[in-house]
């Protein structure tokens, strides 16, 4: 490199210089842009589950209430049921099973 090499890197540096810049000022703008996409997706996303989630409270809150409002009430009705069963089928009030074999 001699000394007129020198003198012509001098105004190709203080050009870069702007060129530089420029290019780290759209790279920036370009990250603040993903931020902006990435922070709108991710509140899409929380308000999705957030809906997802209420939904499965809803319908949970739904099967406490059947279990728990009616739990009782149906195994009474089923018990019910049983002894109907118990007493047209037998007659005598003989269990299902033997009133069966016995009329055999």
């Amino acid at each position: 490199m001699g000394p007129d090499t020198i003198w012509v890197l001098i105004p190709i540096m203080g050009m870069m210089i702007p060129i530089v810049a420029i290019w780290t000022k759209h790279q920036q703008k370009i990250a603040e842009m993903q931020v902006g996409v990435t922070a709108e997706n991710t509140a899409e996303k929380a308000a999705q589950y957030a809906t997802h989630i209420q939904r499965l409270e809803d319908r949970v809150q739904v099967l406490e209430r059947i279990v728990t409002d009616r739990g009782y009430d149906i195994a009474t009705q089923i018990e019910a049921l049983r002894d109907q069963r118990r007493v047209d089928e037998a007659g005598s009030g003989v269990p299902l099973g033997l009133a069966k074999k016995e009329r055999v």
